[in-house]
């Protein structure tokens, strides 16, 4: 069995060997993923979407979040687990520091994920770590503020200086990992070289230290249109279909169950 992912073998790698990461929701996706072997399991709140079948990730709840972590948590033996903290549970730094708290305590994730970046949230990684609660920061394109953002837009083309700053800022407040979604390459690959988080990519380019898709896309099981950055590497929803398809005329046609599949009184 391979041994527990911690937060320190996770950032020993950084520079030397990349770190794998997909989302999970649910005690099998996440097993499934475990036994492959992968580092890390993200619960995020991409859930809104490939689990509840909303337009945007804003109408997750952190109880939703806790709830789905601790199914996780229960097939994820080795992976290093994160949880993604949900739009307005951070309206505060109290209310930041007990959302993060609760997390943790209620699930046992060995991480939480804080989207943004302010001076709200920077006060919320440092009194979070400070309880020794290990924090994932999450910039550039971020879903969670993407009415302000304009939209779904490539970040680092004009603001590669500022996204910099704001990596540097989010270290110094305590982060040791780092999302960076929808990230121009070279400006991933300067805030991966001048900063010790280990930084995470997603649409940001081989330059990472790691990379994170979510599960659904990954597999086939949801949808048809896919991010650039996405890579499928299976059509399971179309297998699950097939199969679907197969049980159900078996049904009709009284061909299921058969003697193979029934009890009988000898």
């Amino acid at each position: 069995m391979k041994k527990k992912t911690t937060i320190t073998s996770l950032l020993a790698r950084k520079g030397k060997e990349p770190v794998s990461c997909l989302t999970a929701y649910d005690y099998t996706s996440a097993a499934i993923i475990d036994r492959a072997g992968i580092d890390m399991i993200l619960i995020g709140d991409s859930l809104a979407m490939v689990m509840q079948g909303r337009d945007e990730t804003l109408g997750v709840t952190l109880d939703e979040i806790i709830y789905h972590t601790k199914l996780v948590k229960r097939g994820a033996v080795s992976a290093f687990v994160m949880a993604d903290i949900p739009f307005g549970a951070l309206n505060s730094p109290d209310a930041g520091v007990d959302s993060c708290v609760r997390v943790i305590k209620e699930t046992g994730a060995d991480a939480v994920k804080i989207e943004g970046y302010s001076a709200n949230i920077q006060e919320v990684i440092r009194r979070v770590t400070e309880l020794g609660i290990n924090v994932c920061s999450h910039i550039g394109l971020m879903p969670q503020f993407v009415s302000s953002m304009g939209g779904y837009r490539i970040q680092g083309y004009e603001n590669g200086d500022e996204l910099m700053k704001q990596a540097k800022d989010l270290e110094a407040a305590g982060a040791k990992i780092i999302v960076l979604e929808g990230v121009e390459l070279n400006c991933a690959k300067t805030i991966t070289a001048e900063t010790s988080m280990l930084t995470i990519g997603i649409g940001a380019g081989v330059h990472c230290d790691g990379q994170v898709l979510v599960y659904h896309d990954v597999f086939g099981l949801y949808g048809e249109l896919m991010p650039k950055f996405v890579k499928r590497y299976a059509e399971a929803g179309a297998v699950i279909e097939d199969a679907a398809k197969r049980y159900i005329e078996d049904v009709k046609n009284r061909v299921f169950p058969d003697m193979d599949h029934s009890y009988m009184k000898k």
